[in-house]
């Protein structure tokens, strides 16, 4: 998710801190933090020493070995107009926004956009980015599709003539609307690495984009429900395009899956006046949304469609290798601003997938399938979302978390309650999930798994919100501005991590801020350096040698650019954290993902140049061109070593 207040002040995709969408009363994180580094600190000695402590209870028995010293020479700090990377790296420029990637797109012309052109072109604001081999199926690390998300647009670093993003929503033309639509989405396109380094193949027969424009497929237990229909749509089962895409996921069986997020701020007219209005209040929809799409499109104004917003904030997934496919939305995920989408194949072999639901005070959730994973069935196997159960997350504070099934039926998830059946429920999965307790969260975001210790990461970006009452004398954050990384461990059954499991237990392994600050509180595993610390983490991906690198979101609150750190999960170097990556000024860090041989690192930067007094006709960068009259563009990046090694070694 991408933290906008303290850039132009306009609501464009910002989750309104002031006023959280949840109303309920349950248990809130910070609460069981408190506690559980009481008890800890009162055992180990840590009051004296919080800023150096380790933040976890004790070693997990299975803890892997750990990885390879670190050997890249830490960047510092800094805020200025360029991406920074340590010596030995060489970062190259993949792709742009405006690019052209399908056959016949125009070339990149920041004065005539309009589109049909931006259809064919990269789209903006890239976010999630994944990896995947050709041929299919094989570990080729010099030849493959990557595949990235498209957030959102900001209108005044794309037009001309605007001085904010409050006077572009204001001046919004159906033209410019229709252009915004283009540029949301998804991309995949073709790139290889030969001896001049990473380059895209424009006009590969794999290429395609995916914008609001795309017929996608409701599957799952809440396709077909009258909730879902619309005039376009009598079947509730066909919804055209996606949006608001943030992190993802990757399917055992090769397909990719993409996270809708805030959607709720596209959609305008008065959710009051609906049969919807109670639901659309909890998604936060208000009626005063952020893009003028509502004007000409009938579907974005809740008045004359109260359905059409039921239809995203969903889990999407994508066949990256045929681009004839259909997308699909899979509604047993449940319904929320999801935030990730990783999948895991238990022990047993069913598929567990974990998600996020970003804003403040919403909650962790998990999807178990009934069925189990079939190597020979390939796409078969997307079947496995669409039978299952999502469950939530309560963390208590003696370290135990309980995954609560949202089953209809079940506890108050009843029709007395309003849930006529389960894809109410699926539809509703927020106010299910306040009916059942769970742990109110610090911006749930990003959560990962290690693939060897099997220990579940995650990442809570920051809450301004919590009250002084909340915290207690172990760790004074009346106001989590940094956020932190919890550690969630899965029990074993029968040698293997169960996942599946009703029960995990959890503890705090970083409690991101400035250690030489007190009032912080920030803990980590160790000393950092004044550039190894770092605030408001965001994205997180794992390395092949089980090293955490670590994204951040909101950095420049604290006066350092937005960028990447990374650290040893096991071992001496545990949680504690090394400055690899800075970003230009404006933008945040996006979408860290590897070459299966780890010598290849993409990453995505997102709103370069986007912060109070810059606009599109005077930026306060113009990365990564550099020429005048070119604004700055969103772009992912490919980092390499090099002496060829692998990255971060």
């Amino acid at each position: 998710m991408t933290d906008r207040h303290y850039r132009t002040p306009v609501t464009i995709n910002n989750e309104d801190d002031s006023n959280p969408s949840n109303p309920s009363a349950g248990p809130a994180l910070t609460d069981l933090i408190q506690i559980r580094l009481s008890r800890r600190a009162a055992l180990k000695g840590l009051m004296a020493t919080a800023a150096l402590g380790a933040i976890s209870v004790g070693v997990n028995p299975r803890g892997a070995a750990a990885a390879p010293k670190l050997g890249f020479a830490e960047i510092p700090h800094a805020y200025d107009e360029n991406l920074h990377i340590p010596q030995g790296y060489t970062a190259k420029t993949l792709l742009r926004w405006g690019d052209p990637i399908i056959a016949g797109a125009p070339k990149f012309d920041p004065m005539k956009q309009n589109a049909a052109a931006q259809a064919g072109q990269f789209g903006y604001n890239c976010d999630f980015v994944h990896f995947c081999p050709l041929p299919e199926g094989s570990e080729a690390s010099d030849h493959g599709l990557l595949v990235v998300n498209h957030e959102y647009t900001d209108a005044h670093m794309i037009f001309p003539g605007f001085a904010d993003g409050k006077a572009a929503l204001e001046a919004t033309t159906a033209e410019m609307a229709a252009f915004e639509q283009a540029s949301h989405g998804l991309s995949v396109v073709e790139i290889k690495r030969d001896g001049s380094g990473w380059s895209a193949v424009p006009d590969s027969k794999f290429n395609r984009r995916i914008t609001l424009a795309t017929e996608m497929e409701l599957v799952g237990p809440a396709a077909g429900h009258d909730r879902l229909k619309t005039s376009a749509d009598a079947t509730g089962t066909k919804v055209l395009g996606t949006m608001n895409n943030c992190a993802g996921g990757w399917t055992p069986w090769g397909t990719i899956l993409s996270a809708e997020e805030n959607v709720h701020q596209y959609f305008g007219g008065d959710p009051t006046a609906t049969p919807e209005a109670a639901n659309a209040k909890r998604m936060g929809i208000k009626g005063s949304p952020s893009y003028a799409w509502g004007k000409y499109t009938d579907r974005f104004d809740i008045s004359k469609e109260p359905n059409e917003p039921n239809r995203f904030g969903w889990i999407v997934e994508l066949d990256p290798y045929d681009p004839a496919s259909t997308p699909k939305k899979h509604t047993a995920l449940g319904r929320f601003k999801h935030e990730a989408a990783t999948t895991v194949i238990n022990g047993d072999g069913r598929l567990v997938v974990y998600t996020g639901d970003d804003e403040v005070f919403e909650y962790i959730y998990k999807y178990v399938s009934n069925g189990t994973f079939d190597p020979g069935a390939g796409r078969g196997n997307s079947a496995l979302l669409d039978d299952g159960t999502l469950h939530v997350a309560k963390l208590d504070a003696d370290g135990n978390v309980t995954w609560m099934p949202l089953v209809h039926g079940q506890g108050e998830l009843t029709e007395a309650n309003g849930f006529n059946g389960q894809a109410d429920v699926l539809i509703e999965a927020r106010r299910a999930a306040d009916l059942l307790g769970a742990t109110k969260m610090d911006r749930p975001e990003d959560i990962e798994t290690s693939s060897q210790t099997d220990k579940v990461y995650v990442v809570l970006t920051k809450n301004n919100k919590r009250k002084g009452e909340q915290v207690d004398s172990a760790n004074a954050r009346a106001e989590n501005l940094w956020g932190h990384i919890v550690e969630m461990v899965p029990p074993m059954k029968d040698g293997k991590a169960d996942h599946a499991a009703a029960t995990f237990t959890w503890s705090a392994f970083i409690q991101a801020g400035n250690p030489k600050d007190t009032a912080q509180n920030a803990i980590y595993g160790g000393e950092v350096t004044d550039a190894g610390w770092f605030a408001n983490p965001d994205n997180v991906a794992f390395d092949a040698s089980g090293r955490l690198w670590i994204s951040t979101d909101g950095f420049p609150d604290h006066g350092v650019h937005d960028g990447l750190w990374v650290t040893e999960t096991e071992g001496e170097g545990r949680a504690v954290t090394r400055h690899f990556l800075g970003c230009p000024r404006g933008a945040e860090l996006c979408g860290p993902a590897f070459t299966p041989d780890g010598k290849t690192l993409f990453v995505a930067i997102q709103h370069p140049g986007d912060e109070d007094g810059s606009n599109f006709d005077k930026p306060s960068t113009r990365w990564p061109d550099f020429q005048d009259g070119m604004p700055p563009r969103p772009s992912v990046v490919a980092i390499t070593k090099d002496d060829g090694g692998d990255i971060g070694a």
